[in-house]
């Protein structure tokens, strides 16, 4: 085979990690604690509100101290594992994810709180694109890709559904600080298994000097985007100070890439992103969240409020929407990978959780579990589970290893601000619907009973005019991963990108079956 062509169709082949499956089991440990945290302390704060004496107008710090400070620096935490390393990164972001776990746990008022949940963000904007990276770099034949990135993206999707679960069962029969607490186990397990087994190939770091004017702009850029929706969500979208912050976040941005477009050594190197497979898979990720994230938090507000259901039966509902994902993700996904393109599983995975959202258009009041939402959670599950685990896999795949972070940084990136957006753009198209049917039914209901009934309909009126918009925003996803993910099967295929740089290919490796 001439220079060329092996330069064009792969990297050159390396002898894989031996103790790389065991590896495997630390860094989902891992991934599955950052991922449960984001919903865990949802279902904990009611409590939590009611121990530390957190005003109604500062209880949303407690997501928001969380979600800017992961969001925010999700980047620079990436660039920081290419140029720690990703075992090192890894393994500082598991320490220092536990000890802020531990004040938050710990904590004996609202200060306390709110900080210890931006130390979390901070660690875990260092941990997440480090266990991410790890995988790109430690699992390079296809096959064995696919089965890891399978595991990996079924506890990415279903992390969060399983921390409802697990927050439902620490607050009902222990206490709201060991949703915190639990934590601390995981990250040292992890930690340890990780800094024993994991060995990291050699060459994958970029020593280049920090870009610290990036770092800047990046960091506040995000920072004002995800606080421009979580503001949008509580004080409206013409409030001056939400105003603001998008178009603050809109002039950072942009500043953030004509800067990287002219330094040397480039926080975000833009070939990460335009090549088109990975433009196109950020894109369609970060829709597809905005359309997870608005569910969950529709359905548990309508399985305790409309339903009556308890924390527990709440999270044990959500089961189903679990074992899709982990079908799809580990059965589905994982067999098909290597033998049909990534978006011949992206589009149809996107368009069946599509088809389960439009089933939740049904919802009434004495909607049943078993003919609604159960089918309709299954199939939600098994397309998103199909459709994430060549997401992640592909997002990291031909990546220089100097970048490998980097683009893992973007896939988190991509999904915390879809979480950040979906939760304030769908919350408010239902906050709007509900408010219009009440206005338009409130007269007739003259009995208490009939006010109760019609605030009631109002919500799941609000609920479905919202869900309708997941299901669009789902085919648009679809739409976007069939139009731009143009890579072949891992397996022999290489298809060039719009760069014209080498280094801008997507390089699959030839595996030999």
């Amino acid at each position: 085979m001439s220079e060329t062509a092996s330069k064009t169709i792969g990297t050159p082949a390396r002898e894989p990690d031996a103790g790389r499956w065991k590896a495997l089991v630390f860094i989902a440990l891992a991934q599955l604690m950052v991922v449960l945290d984001a919903t865990i302390v949802n279902i904990a704060l009611p409590s939590a509100q009611q121990d530390l004496g957190i005003s109604d107008g500062n209880r949303q710090w407690v997501v928001t101290a969380y979600a800017l400070a992961f969001g925010g620096l999700l980047l620079f935490g990436g660039r920081i594992a290419d140029l720690w390393g990703r075992k090192k990164a890894f393994v500082v972001g598991l320490g220092g994810f536990a000890a802020a776990s531990a004040l938050g746990g710990a904590a004996t008022n609202e200060a306390m709180m709110f900080g210890a949940r931006a130390l979390q963000g901070v660690f875990g904007a260092l941990l997440a694109p480090a266990a991410l990276s790890l995988l790109a770099v430690m699992f390079t034949d296809a096959k064995e890709r696919a089965k890891a990135f399978g595991i990996y993206g079924a506890i990415a999707g279903g992390g969060g559904a399983v921390g409802l679960i697990l927050g439902g069962f620490l607050t009902e029969y222990l206490d709201w600080r060991w949703t915190f607490f639990v934590n601390i186990p995981f990250a040292i397990v992890a930690a340890a298994g990780a800094y024993f087994v994991i060995r990291e190939p050699e060459g994958g770091r970029n020593r280049s000097p920090l870009d610290i004017p990036g770092v800047i702009l990046s960091t506040l850029g995000l920072v004002a985007l995800v606080y421009g929706f979580t503001r949008a969500e509580s004080e409206g979208w013409s409030d001056s100070v939400t105003v603001g912050m998008f178009v603050a976040s809109a002039v950072l941005l942009a500043s953030f890439v004509l800067v990287e477009s002219k330094v040397k050594a480039p926080l975000l190197p833009l070939r990460v992103i335009t090549e088109r497979n990975r433009g196109g898979i950020y894109l369609s990720l970060g829709l597809a969240i905005i359309a997870m994230f608005g569910l969950f938090l529709f359905l548990t507000y309508y399985l305790q409020i409309v339903k009556g259901y308890s924390p527990v039966k709440t999270g044990f509902a959500f089961l189903p929407m679990i074992a899709g994902m982990i079908t799809g993700s580990t059965q589905i996904g994982t067999r098909l990978m290597t033998r049909v393109a990534p978006r011949l599983l992206m589009g149809p995975g996107f368009l069946v959780a599509a088809l389960g959202m439009l089933l939740l258009t049904q919802l009434e009041i004495g909607s049943s579990y078993a003919a609604l939402l159960l089918p309709a959670m299954l199939l939600l599950g098994l397309g998103m589970g199909t459709a994430f685990m060549p997401a992640m896999s592909l997002a990291t795949q031909g990546v220089e290893p100097r970048d490998s972070g980097v683009a893992s940084a973007m896939v988190n990136t991509s999904q915390q601000v879809g979480g950040a957006i979906g939760t304030a753009l769908l919350n408010t198209i239902a906050a709007s619907a509900t408010t219009a049917y009440v206005a338009d039914h409130i007269a007739g209901a003259t009995s208490r009973s009939q006010q109760q009934l019609v605030q009631l309909e109002a919500m799941v009126e609000g609920y479905t005019s919202a869900i309708w918009f997941a299901v669009g925003i789902l085919v648009v996803a679809a739409a976007i991963a069939l139009t731009f993910v143009n890579a072949g099967r891992p397996g022999g295929t290489t298809v060039a990108s719009s760069g014209e740089d080498a280094a801008d290919e997507v390089q699959i490796p030839v595996v030999a079956h």
